[in-house]
């Protein structure tokens, strides 16, 4: 059984810091806003920018395990640690708070990475993420004017922002997030 809104944000706000609960609630206030412009279901992006972080917090061999444990994606598990929760938090969203929205999950899914053929869900949740109002980093303005010309444009702009700032420190860009970029661009 799902758990009612109120139950979601209590079960996943003590689940993080105040200063990630802030960041939680930035990304839910962004992506209703999107999703109200861009013609997505508010309450689905809402409850998805809920539980977008809900593993964020959590050790990093427990969410190794519950990848290998119940079949996720292992590829993850040769990229940035940072790539993790979200699929672990996507699977938890199902397993622990009753979400058996497909949409839902898979926003939560592809928040950090993208995917090649993204949802208007999956959109409007990873551009919330890059533009909440607490969001401050090199380039945030400009990925929120681009946000304002179009879901496609915002999220090229956060991408690009990504793999520069990951190019910069000469780390391993996860190939995905590449794609995600590429076929945005195609749509466009």
């Amino acid at each position: 059984m799902a758990l009612s809104r109120e139950g979601l944000i209590e079960a996943v706000s003590a689940q993080m810091p105040a200063k990630r609960w802030k960041h939680t609630q930035g990304v839910m206030e962004s992506a209703v806003v999107l999703a109200e412009k861009y013609g997505a279901d508010p309450v689905k992006a809402d409850i998805a920018a809920i539980l977008h972080d809900v593993a964020k917090y959590w050790p990093v061999a427990e969410m190794e395990a519950v990848i290998r444990d119940n079949g996720l994606n292992i590829e993850l598990l040769h990229h940035d640690k940072q790539l993790w929760h979200s699929e672990v938090g996507a699977f938890v969203a199902e397993r622990d708070y009753g979400v058996s929205d497909s949409e839902i999950i898979n926003a939560i899914r592809w928040h950090t990475s993208g995917r090649v053929g993204m949802s208007l869900l999956d959109k409007v949740v990873c551009l919330a993420d890059y533009i909440e109002p607490g969001r401050d980093f090199p380039g945030v303005e400009y990925i929120r004017e681009q946000a304002q010309r179009s879901l496609e444009e915002g999220l090229i702009a956060g991408f690009d922002s990504t793999i520069s700032l990951l190019l910069s420190q000469r780390r391993v860009i996860y190939p995905l997030t590449v794609l995600s970029r590429n076929d945005l661009i195609a749509q466009l």
